[in-house]
């Protein structure tokens, strides 16, 4: 069974241009410099069939991408109101993961799963009832157990998922400065391992990640495709650049580049393809023709696009 894979977005937070990114990057892509494309918010949408799709987050551009992509158009002929999205799947409960639920509220019915960590969040905060309870079935995801994912009314979508935890932290809107590692506790970022029907290849989506453990790299070598997290080029970009006043490290990102960066750490695992993706604005990854770029793309790295597709 062939599992079919849509890159709705591929930037970070904000978006690339970011609203008020006034660099000379984001002045190039605003004027349609093809080297600098631009990005909506991370988001993947998958599907065993062609016809049923699962979105891995959803990102604030969420109603923009359905639009750009007719795969996830209405396809119901004699319905007022459908639509093809039977779940939506969380990997932590960031704003630009999580925002673009709001924009799925009109009583269409489909299956969030999440971390009980994520979904206690969304439950602490009233915004999120316009999810009406009678539509969208919440569904726990525990970490380290496989699980077959189902529409609303528990029909199989034949895409079987593992949640497992991987270094990261606490939500900024979350954040507790008096607790250590800022109220950070396990569930709060999951990387997701997902097949399609009884596939042993693997697709792995981590938009979100800190370090690179040895229990992580066990998880991802000999696999398929693996969408990771390509935040910063370096750990104080943000810093050096004056945009910011955080390390990659303090947002819960692993750099790109240097010996304790995902690129160094990826090289002695078999991975088929690589990609990454969750790319900041500030990221010299997103323009085309960058040494950054073309230093990724010698160590065998692709740069994930909006409306990207790939089968697997």
């Amino acid at each position: 069974m062939t599992l079919h894979v849509l890159v709705l977005g591929s930037a970070a937070g904000g978006g690339f241009p970011q609203w008020n990114g006034n660099d000379e990057t984001s002045r190039r892509a605003r004027v349609g410099d093809p080297k600098l494309p631009l990005r909506t918010q991370s988001s993947l949408a998958l599907s065993a069939d062609g016809r049923r799709w699962v979105l891995l987050n959803a990102s604030p551009d969420l109603r923009e991408q359905i639009n750009a992509r007719s795969q996830l158009h209405p396809q119901a002929e004699d319905a007022k109101r459908s639509s093809p999205i039977a779940a939506v799947v969380l990997t932590n409960a960031d704003v630009d993961h999580v925002a673009g639920l709001l924009s799925l509220r009109e009583n269409q019915p489909f299956a969030l799963y999440a971390h009980r960590r994520v979904l206690d969040v969304l439950a602490e905060n009233s915004i999120f009832n316009v999810l009406n309870p009678a539509c969208v079935t919440r569904r726990g995801l525990p970490l380290d157990d496989p699980q077959g994912l189902c529409d609303a009314s528990g029909a199989p979508l034949d895409l079987r998922v593992v949640a497992f935890t991987v270094p990261g932290k606490a939500p900024l809107w979350r954040e507790d400065e008096a607790a250590p590692s800022w109220g950070t506790r396990i569930g709060d970022t999951i990387g997701l391992e997902i097949r399609s029907g009884d596939s042993a290849d693997r697709l792995f989506y981590i938009p979100g990640c800190a370090a690179m453990t040895n229990e992580l790299a066990r998880r991802l070598d000999d696999t398929a495709l693996v969408f990771f997290d390509g935040t910063l080029w370096r750990d104080d970009e943000m810093i050096a650049l004056g945009v910011g006043a955080k390390t990659g490290l303090r947002m819960g990102h692993m750099s790109c580049s240097g010996p304790e960066g995902s690129m160094a750490a990826f090289e002695t695992l078999d991975v088929r393809r690589k990609l990454f993706i969750h790319i900041n604005n500030t990221n010299p990854l997103l323009i085309a023709d960058s040494s950054e770029r073309g230093e990724a793309e010698a160590r065998g790295w692709e740069i994930a696009y909006d409306g990207m597709e790939i089968a697997l």
